[in-house]
């Protein structure tokens, strides 16, 4: 062993062990919250309490130590160790291959970061999983002008990219962008990245929805904006109103009320609404109920 590794040795068991401790807390903390609903839900007579919710109680129960908030088995066919991550020497990035393509990562993600992340996405767009965004009724067409807001790393872009005939990335992380433009850059003549909070209002760092697709087409919207999706709904008054056909994949767990809101005002406009089966835990660090929220909606005015 050479005496530079032998100085670094010491350096990468601290760092070992601090990602052990990392994912322990988190693994406490889950685990506390899921011995509190399991609990709550213990104390309310089954007859209160609806089929699908008592089969997440049930699957709680039973895997207190899973750290996924999506309490259904599906997610136990996932494991990071089973992920490959590839390392791209010239963009400094590494990278996973999703169903045959490239899906780049911010550069200061280790290939440890990146295999956790790939396979928190896979339990994500599981066919099962209440996040879901297309379904075989539900999905991107051929020829679609698809808007992907708040892409994070764009993998369902990248999983409609080729079905697609315009696709917008909106995505507010500066980090992100790097490892979009490396992603796309195969389809680079029909993907277009803005780096914009899409919101209720126009501003140099926002932009609504009404505004930019005012003189662009679309027909697929995907929105994941970590609980602004009423205000981006209500930045979209004119399209809601007038674009048909259109259909939208929308989160609604971010925030207790979301579900209801959105739920709202895409009926208010005549879309058919349809929650995605199943729920998701809420945030770790909210122990106050509902503990079971509904993660997505799928919407369409035909």
């Amino acid at each position: 062993m050479s005496k530079k590794i032998k100085r670094l040795f010491p350096i990468l068991q601290i760092r070992i062990l601090l990602k052990k401790i990392k994912k322990m807390q988190k693994t406490a903390s889950m685990k506390t919250l899921k011995m509190k609903i399991v609990k709550r839900y213990d104390n309310i007579p089954k007859n209160e309490i609806s089929s699908e919710i008592q089969d997440a109680v049930d699957f709680l129960r039973e895997n207190l130590y899973s750290i996924s908030p999506y309490p259904h088995p599906f997610t136990k066919k996932y494991h990071p160790k089973k992920i490959k991550v590839f390392r791209d020497k010239g963009l400094k990035m590494n990278y996973v291959l999703h169903d045959g393509k490239k899906l780049y990562f911010k550069s200061k993600m280790n290939g440890y970061n990146v295999r956790n992340a790939y396979s928190d996405l896979l339990v994500e767009q599981d066919l099962e999983s209440p996040h879901r965004y297309e379904t075989r009724e539900f999905s991107v067409l051929n020829g679609d002008i698809v808007a992907d807001i708040g892409s994070a790393e764009g993998i369902f872009a990248l999983s409609v990219v080729e079905r697609a005939k315009k696709l917008y990335l909106f995505e507010s992380d500066k980090e992100w962008i790097d490892a979009l433009k490396a992603t796309f850059e195969p389809w680079k003549d029909k993907v277009t990245i803005i780096r914009q909070y899409v919101s209720d209002v126009d501003t140099d760092n926002t932009v609504t929805i009404d505004r930019f697709f005012d003189q662009n087409p679309v027909d697929f919207i995907k929105a994941d904006v970590e609980g602004a999706e009423p205000k981006l709904l209500n930045g979209a008054t004119k399209l809601l109103a007038q674009q048909t056909p259109l259909k939208i994949a929308i989160c609604t767990y971010h925030k207790k009320d979301d579900a209801k809101i959105v739920e709202e005002i895409l009926g208010k406009h005549r879309f058919s609404v349809n929650f995605s089966d199943g729920y998701c835990l809420l945030h770790i660090d909210d122990l106050e109920p509902p503990f079971f929220r509904k993660c997505l909606i799928r919407a369409r005015k035909d």
